[in-house]
């Protein structure tokens, strides 16, 4: 007998009966059912308002509606100028693998400069791969008032120097380091630097002075007298005002009869000193900024008439020679 030959129609039959048997054993079924995301909602407050920058938290709301993958997701936050439409500044965080039906809302903090308006992205990732985008507008940020407490300016430190002994009185001098900590240029504001005993709390002396305007990240150095009786201990203290309210407090202590502690650790003596011996009458003062370019154009005179010098005694020379 000769072979049969399987006809066409049967070979489909098997193959569309096996492809089948293969899907329902799981053979060809994919597992991992794909995620997908939801950016529900974004919320943004101002934390602080200083007088050139603003501390803003975006909080955005993370919703993972289906897949069941355990793939790590990040959150990019990215913040573009509404007037140039340039890259402000970005900050990516990592959420972790998301559980399906789980909502997460995610904090974080932009320091910006206070001006004009922000387009605020949030930009959702499972690995590498994008999965959402939100986005919210800020508007007018230069119009948020300052925070009053935000100055920018630091008392850093504080120097004291006798300067004059007389009739059981004494002259000292308070160098009053002060820092701007700031972005910008600080205000000019009063300074009311007060002397205190510390046993009576009585006022000794007190004086009023300005901090005068101070550049970003320098230290500047202010200097007051102050008159106190002789053998006293005291606390100097240092007030800066912005219009009526005080805004910055700075406090250390001149001890003119100090106590220390004897051998055994039971009591104290006073110590006694003898304030005359520290006395520096020298009349050292730091050279203003603006007196630094006069002394500066004083080489340049010279350099100029050193060359009318020369001029004219080549001029003598072929005159007389």
């Amino acid at each position: 007998m000769g072979k049969q030959r399987i006809k066409p129609i049967r070979i489909l039959f098997l193959m569309s009966i096996i492809f089948l048997f293969a899907s329902g054993s799981g053979c060809v079924r994919s597992f991992e059912e794909g995620s997908y995301y939801n950016i529900k909602d974004m919320d943004i407050s101002a934390d602080r308002a200083g007088t050139s920058f603003v501390d803003l938290n975006v909080t955005t709301y993370v919703e993972k509606y289906q897949g069941d993958t355990e793939k790590n997701s990040s959150l990019l936050l990215k913040v573009y100028s509404r007037e140039s439409g340039l890259l402000e500044t970005q900050e990516r965080i990592e959420l972790g693998a998301l559980e399906k039906g789980e909502t997460k809302a995610v904090s974080q903090s932009l320091n910006l400069p206070k001006t004009g308006g922000y387009n605020i992205r949030s930009v959702l990732f499972e690995g590498d791969t994008q999965k959402g985008i939100g986005e919210i507008d800020v508007y007018n940020l230069d119009f948020l008032p300052a925070d009053v407490q935000d100055i920018g300016l630091e008392i850093s430190e504080m120097d004291f120097r006798v300067r004059k002994v007389e009739d059981r009185k004494v002259l000292i001098e308070s160098d009053i380091y002060l820092t701007n900590e700031g972005k910008k240029t600080s205000q000019d504001l009063r300074m009311l630097v007060k002397v205190r005993e510390l046993d009576a709390g009585l006022l000794a002396d007190k004086v009023w002075t300005l901090t005068g305007e101070i550049k970003p990240e320098t230290t500047v150095i202010r200097s007051v007298n102050l008159t106190m009786p002789d053998q006293y201990n005291y606390a100097v203290e240092v007030l800066i005002w912005n219009n009526d309210t005080i805004v910055r407090r700075g406090e250390d202590y001149i001890q003119l009869n100090p106590k220390v502690e004897v051998k055994d650790k039971t009591s104290t003596e006073t110590k006694k000193i003898q304030t005359s011996e520290f006395e520096n009458v020298d009349d050292y003062e730091m050279i203003p900024e603006e007196k630094y370019a006069e002394e500066g154009a004083t080489p340049g005179f010279s350099l100029f008439l050193a060359a009318v010098l020369l001029c004219s005694a080549a001029v003598l020379r072929r005159r007389f020679g």
